[in-house]
């Protein structure tokens, strides 16, 4: 068949362990055959980050600027452990952080729904979505291990110089742990556009959630920067395309999702959208299920897989073992990268590819056809048949060759 054809490149970023073999398996059986692939490529696997000095990361984060649209295999963030396995120089920043801060995205999680596995929670019907803004809180967090009895203050100098505020934090009389976390208003403006700008193009209400109550500056910053925003700059759109906006608590909003039907965006904070987007994941059945894009203020998007790089598979694999990992969320990293490829490129046969590929997908795992991390979670009766990675992906080739004929 003649193969659909690109204009515009895909950035491609490679990656480690388990994902980086699923990610040749799934281009050798599901895209090289069918679309005539161009891709400015990286490679972020370890190895190369190391050899490079992580200027690989940096390098494949502005080629998304320039192109627009980017692929991500999931890359290992090195703990210590890793500094020795890999015999590194140093412990490299996670490749995610440094594409967050130079596209200054935002992450959307949602997850991939069928039939034969129904949520955790009954009433969920339709995908959840957390938008997670990902800078600052904790993760650039200074923190102290306070060693015994003492004062710890909390202190700003302005940029000329001049202490302008001071304030004791907590009269120590034994030993403790102190943090300061920060943020930024132009951070959270750019969260705040992503949020509104994906909610109008997907059509969702979106939801934000903080502690105003409790945190009157950090959290009410947050809160007051949405609202604003959405006043001066989305309302009318919003109303448009009748969907809504509000805000709540983070604790009424845990209560509203857990009776919700679903089926809306749901904006949180750094730490709160790194916890709710597992609970999500997990209470709609895998975070192997779940679909992840980055997007940028200014319209930039980087499509990637929510979870990790599978190393007890990869050790597995390595000794010569047939693994069966789930690559759902791989290939519809893929297939969010063709799509919106196509829509920036008017190309609508490579728009329809990824709606087709995702449609054999899901052909696929409505036959009961599976790897072995979703048998557990189907619905009780349901004839399921247990395959490796390599056999599931041929089995989606399968359906995908009948869709395409």
């Amino acid at each position: 068949m003649k193969k659909i054809r690109m204009t515009t490149p895909l950035v491609e970023m490679d990656g480690d362990e388990m994902t980086r073999i699923l990610w040749k398996m799934i281009k050798d059986e599901l895209i090289l055959p069918f679309v005539d692939l161009k891709t400015e490529y990286y490679d972020l696997g370890l190895p190369e980050r190391e050899k490079t000095r992580d200027r690989v990361t940096v390098e494949s984060a502005e080629a998304t600027k320039k192109y627009g649209v980017a692929v991500k295999c999931a890359t290992i963030t090195p703990n210590r452990q890793r500094v020795e396995e890999y015999n590194l120089t140093e412990m490299w920043k996670s490749p995610n952080g440094t594409i967050r801060a130079i596209l200054d995205g935002t992450v959307f999680r949602a997850p991939i729904l069928i039939n034969s596995i129904r949520p955790a929670v009954r009433n969920w019907k339709k995908p959840i979505t957390i938008a997670r803004h990902a800078y600052g809180d904790v993760y650039k967090a200074t923190e102290y291990r306070v060693p015994c009895p003492g004062k710890a203050e909390l202190v700003f100098t302005d940029a000329a110089g001049h202490e302008t505020f001071r304030q004791t934090v907590y009269d120590f009389e034994c030993p403790g742990v102190l943090q300061g976390s920060y943020n930024k208003d132009n951070s959270i403006r750019s969260f705040a556009h992503s949020c509104f700008k994906y909610a109008l193009q997907t059509k969702q209400d979106l939801w934000f959630s903080s502690k105003d109550t409790i945190s009157k500056q950090y959290d009410q910053t947050f809160k007051l920067i949405f609202q604003e925003i959405y006043d001066a700059d989305y309302k009318a759109e919003f109303e448009k395309a009748g969907i809504t906006y509000f805000y709540t608590l983070i604790d009424d909003a845990v209560a509203r999702v857990i009776r919700s039907e679903g089926g809306f965006i749901w904006a949180c904070k750094n730490y709160d959208g790194d916890v709710m987007s597992d609970m999500v994941s997990t209470a709609f059945g895998s975070l192997a299920m779940m679909t992840s894009v980055l997007v940028s203020p200014d319209g930039k998007y980087e499509y990637e897989a929510a979870h990790g790089t599978v190393t007890k598979h990869y050790y597995r694999y390595l000794k010569g073992e047939q693994t069966s990992t789930n690559p759902m969320a791989t290939i519809y990293a893929w297939t969010g990268a063709f799509r919106k490829r196509g829509e920036l490129d008017g190309l609508p046969d490579l728009v329809a590819f990824a709606d087709t590929l995702e449609a054999a997908c899901i052909d696929t795992l409505q036959a009961g056809i599976m790897t072995k991390d979703l048998v557990s979670l189907v619905v009780p009766g349901t004839n399921v048949a247990a395959v490796n990675s390599l056999e599931f992906i041929r089995a989606i080739r399968g359906r995908l060759e009948q869709r395409l004929a």
